[in-house]
């Protein structure tokens, strides 16, 4: 029995095999997602809740997928043959990326994690790189451009090498780029989001909105694609943009944290390339490199309810005077910088603005959505020269990638049982600095009537702690 793999192009290989082994590959690559029967799809019949990542009618996969199919091979006895398919490995060494890198003239030395990271990426041509936050991701970002513009010199005499970096949000964009110039680049960046100017340069940084607009033959021009937070790269029009680039050889995603689902990693993993863990907060806390966390989990004990639905309690908790009042004393008595999140702006965001604002004055900074980008960047700015600032943000715009040295304090002011959400959002607060060597977390949970949907997110936020090595502390409150 033999499998045959052939390469379409960058993005997709097809299988030849006999059917009996395509209807193996199809059960093999077909995941249920999590949650799905309670999603309006399902539910309603359109949709049966698995994704399949191996396409039974064209016989296509995506070409990271190659050391799974390699296994399901192995595991099956059948023969594989690889007609046509690149083989990525080129097998560079430690001690040659430590050259290379000294090459570079950045403004501190990398670290080791970072430097292996990097290694094991150009080995592949391809690397799903799972960092935590405050590890340098954007470094590794860094050095992965230098690298293919120092690759392209060797072997053509031109290091005219185009890399395209998408993020997920306009403040990212700008963040980005001005790391960039903090490691001694000099060149023109074209930044890619509503409202700025498109011009031809060898880094474009983008974000994901703006650039699915692109035209594919516009799409195909770049040697390196980096999908920054590539967590969110499940998402429909990310996958669609990954897909249209089939000419681009060099594929990177780097992120904080993945989810606990199999099919989220195979996807990331056909989309990018092999999965690798660079290193882990917990290492990162133990060697100093970030700050150390502690976790007080606030239970509120309200008065008992009956049992809601789950938008009905939600909606219950943002509403309740009680609490946000809770939330604006402890938001009140804490010292140094703190961010809070919420995840409702109308309903949630606007009440707890107005209750701070009378309190904390010129001391709060307002975040959502509608927020410009330079508006985002000049809080972050105003933040990072203060020692007793207030910033009241959406999930959506400060839990992902923004950096700000300066927070000494966390506090979830909305129930999530997101994984990738809450470690995300802890990440905000993880930086060092020269006066901050630790953070804390106030993670409020509400205790309605001892099964509610918010107490049992909370145990799955308390695993998740557990699993990554945190302290934490539970606290009951009667509000």
């Amino acid at each position: 029995m033999k499998v045959k793999l052939t390469k379409v192009d960058e993005v997709h290989m097809v299988i030849d095999a006999d059917d009996s082994i395509y209807r193996e590959l199809f059960d093999f690559f077909s995941f249920e997602v999590p949650g799905a029967k309670f999603m309006p799809a399902v539910r309603n019949r359109f949709w049966d809740g698995y994704i399949r990542l191996f396409n039974i009618k064209t016989h296509k996969i995506y070409m990271g997928l190659f050391p799974y199919i390699y296994q399901f091979c192995k595991e099956h006895n059948y023969e594989l043959e690889t007609d046509g398919l690149v083989n990525y490995a080129e097998n560079r060494t430690l001690e040659e990326i430590k050259e290379w890198a000294k090459t570079l003239d950045l403004p501190f030395e990398p670290r080791d994690y970072q430097l292996e990271a990097i290694q094991r990426a150009v080995s592949k041509n391809r690397r799903l790189l799972v960092s935590p936050t405050a590890s340098g991701k954007s470094l590794i970002i860094y050095m992965l451009h230098k690298w293919y513009e120092h690759k392209k010199a060797r072997a053509t005499g031109d290091d005219e090498c185009k890399t395209l970096i998408i993020v997920p949000t306009t403040s990212l964009v700008e963040q980005m780029a001005k790391d960039f110039a903090e490691y001694g680049y000099d060149q023109p960046i074209c930044k890619i989001y509503s409202g700025q100017e498109h011009f031809d340069a060898n880094v474009t940084i983008s974000t994901w909105q703006s650039f699915s607009k692109a035209p594919k033959e516009w799409m195909n021009q770049y040697d390196v694609v980096v999908g920054d937070e590539a967590h969110l790269f499940k998402a429909k029009t990310l996958t669609s943009i990954l897909e249209k680039m089939k000419n681009v050889t060099y594929r990177f995603g780097t992120t904080g944290t993945l989810d606990n689902s199999q099919v989220h990693r195979l996807q990331l993993e056909g989309l990018f390339g092999p999965f690798t863990q660079v290193v882990s907060t917990y290492d990162l806390m133990e060697e100093g490199t970030v700050a150390k966390l502690g976790i007080h989990c606030l239970i509120l004990n309200h008065p008992k309810q009956s049992k809601m639905t789950y938008q009905d309690e939600m909606d219950y908790l943002v509403s309740n005077e009680k609490r946000n009042k809770f939330i604006v004393n402890l938001v009140k008595s804490l010292k140094g910088n703190t961010l809070v999140l919420f995840q409702y702006v109308e309903k949630h965001g606007v009440v707890l603005y107005n209750m701070m604002q009378p309190i904390l004055k010129e001391k709060l900074h307002y975040v959502y959505g509608g927020t410009d980008a330079k508006d985002r960047e000049q809080v972050r700015g105003l933040v990072e020269e203060s020692r007793d600032a207030c910033i009241l943000a959406s999930y959506g715009t400060f839990s992902t990638g923004i950096n700000i040295r300066r927070i000494d304090n966390i506090v979830f002011a909305s129930p999530s049982k997101s994984k990738i959400r809450n470690l995300q959002s802890i990440g905000r607060g993880l930086r060092i600095s020269d006066d901050k060597t630790e953070v804390k977390l106030y993670d409020i949970a509400d205790n309605l009537n001892g099964d509610n949907y918010t107490i049992r997110h909370l145990r799955d936020r308390i695993n998740i702690y557990t699993t990554e090595g945190f302290d934490y502390q539970i606290h009951e409150i009667k509000l």
